[in-house]
């Protein structure tokens, strides 16, 4: 496994997602063509396992499929960055909403900060510790507290010499287990996907063999081939909540982001296998096989098991489609934050911006641009959304999206004027909806403080 940042090429091309012509002849700054790599080989990706099906796995759950389709050749994405910007100049926004933006962040850091608990951890009393390890930290406590500490060194560069967060950071290490993880339970990958990318951010070799093993552990823990598991099964590439349950997007999408923050080239197996798990999400008849997928091109929650969908639940059609009625094919829906979340996945792991998969999420989004709701939800999961939707259009490259009526946006100006209008006066964010813990207001912050820092980091070649 390759964590060493230092071998990525930087590849400074402007991604081209609505032109014919390949990304890097469409450029207008004289950038160079994106750096490419020969893709993995799909013999030894796809390979049969050697030993029998994990008896974690429910057999007659799990679908089959002929395996996606690898990319001939992988796209190095732009190398990840940890800071904000510190001159205006460097983001192609206005320098009045720069700082209004600036001046938010600071305002949500003050308000977390003013939450964190005495022993160093944000909602440390969301959940009890288990009652054979009273002391241990709780999971959630784990996971949001390396998020908050995340948001707060990309915006504070001298945030290392603060005692608020040296005290998060000392209570997100005393998770530590023997095997390198912060979590072995029910939320495992979320916890250890959430530390890798703060310490990551952290960017310092005080950290280097804790970031190290808490990717291994990532990667030990993805369904594949040691599981059991053919490529054909539709768990195969993917993470769950923990190890014993059945993988999904959000997860899956975790897991990526921390190996891709992590420096991790997109070539290495277990980003491609997480392309095949992320590709059988899509719907996209020509890359998916599976009998509920449609050909919008947005995502669902898992394919796994069979699919569900958040979205289809929402629209009273069941989470598995269940509902739909007698004689119409059974399909699940595509919606907002898995669309982004499935779009930037593939960003990392390689693919082309001219991929039919790629092209297909980017008209997904131009066709259900909107900061008023996440897309086939309404308001739930609204700053998980946002935090999803500017890491993917960051990775994009793009500076203007042109929606699906030929209206151009540009997405940081509009991104930051959404956020900014729901900040409260305390400078936290709460969401109505108290799905996914967004009705607690330091998860909501924390969303919206990374989706803010998204929108102002350095842009290559701003002229």
């Amino acid at each position: 496994m390759k964590i060493d940042r230092r071998t990525l090429i930087v590849a400074f091309a402007a991604l081209a997602f609505l032109s014919p012509l390949p990304a890097w002849a469409q450029d207008k700054d004289g950038a160079e063509p994106p750096a490419t790599r020969p893709a993995g080989n799909a013999d030894e990706l796809y390979r049969e396992p050697d030993q029998p099906l994990d008896p974690r796995v429910t057999r007659d759950k799990i679908t089959e499929q002929e395996p996606p389709p690898l990319p001939e050749l992988v796209i190095l994405p732009m190398p990840p960055s940890f800071r904000i910007a510190t001159h205006p100049q460097d983001v192609p926004i206005s320098a009045a909403q720069f700082e209004r933006a600036r001046a938010a962040i600071d305002r949500g850091l003050s308000y977390l900060q003013s939450r964190q608990d005495e022993v160093g951890g944000w909602l440390t009393a969301m959940q009890a510790a288990p009652t054979d390890q009273p002391q241990r930290p709780s999971p959630i406590a784990v996971a949001v507290t390396a998020m908050a500490v995340k948001a707060t060194v990309q915006a504070r560069p001298d945030a290392l010499n603060d005692p608020h967060l040296r005290l998060g950071l000392r209570y997100v290490l005393s998770a530590k287990r023997p095997d390198g993880s912060f979590d072995r339970g029910a939320l495992a990958n979320y916890v250890n996907a959430s530390v890798a990318s703060a310490l990551a951010a952290v960017d310092s070799r005080e950290f280097h063999d804790e970031l190290r093993e808490t990717v291994q552990w990532l990667t030990t823990n993805q369904w594949d081939q040691s599981e059991g598991l053919t490529a054909r099964q539709d768990w195969f590439g993917g993470a769950g909540y923990g190890n014993r349950g059945r993988p999904d997007l959000s997860n899956t999408q975790m897991m990526v982001e921390a190996m891709y923050d992590a420096g991790m080239s997109p070539d290495e197996p277990a980003m491609q296998r997480a392309l095949a798990f992320v590709s059988r999400a899509q719907n996209l008849k020509a890359t998916n096989k599976a009998e509920w997928a449609g050909n919008d091109g947005g995502f669902v929650y898992t394919p796994a098991n069979g699919g569900e969908s958040f979205a289809s639940e929402t629209a009273g059609e069941g989470r598995y489609g269940e509902k739909i009625p007698a004689g119409q094919p059974r399909s699940l829906r595509s919606y907002g934050s898995m669309t982004y979340a499935g779009f930037k996945s593939m960003l990392y792991a390689g693919l082309s911006p001219d991929d039919i998969r790629v092209r297909a999420a980017f008209d997904w989004i131009r066709r259900n641009w909107t900061f008023d709701a996440n897309p086939g939800l309404g308001q739930d999961g609204l700053y998980y959304y946002y935090h999803a939707m500017s890491r993917a259009l960051h990775a994009s490259q793009q500076t203007v999206i042109t929606d699906i009526d030929g209206e151009k946006h540009n997405w940081r100006e509009e991104l930051i004027a959404a956020i900014l209008a729901r900040q409260r006066e305390d400078g936290s964010w709460r969401n109505k909806s108290q799905r996914w813990l967004e009705g607690e207001p330091v998860m909501a912050t924390i969303h919206s403080l990374l989706a803010l820092e998204e929108a102002l980091k350095p842009v290559a070649h701003m002229e």
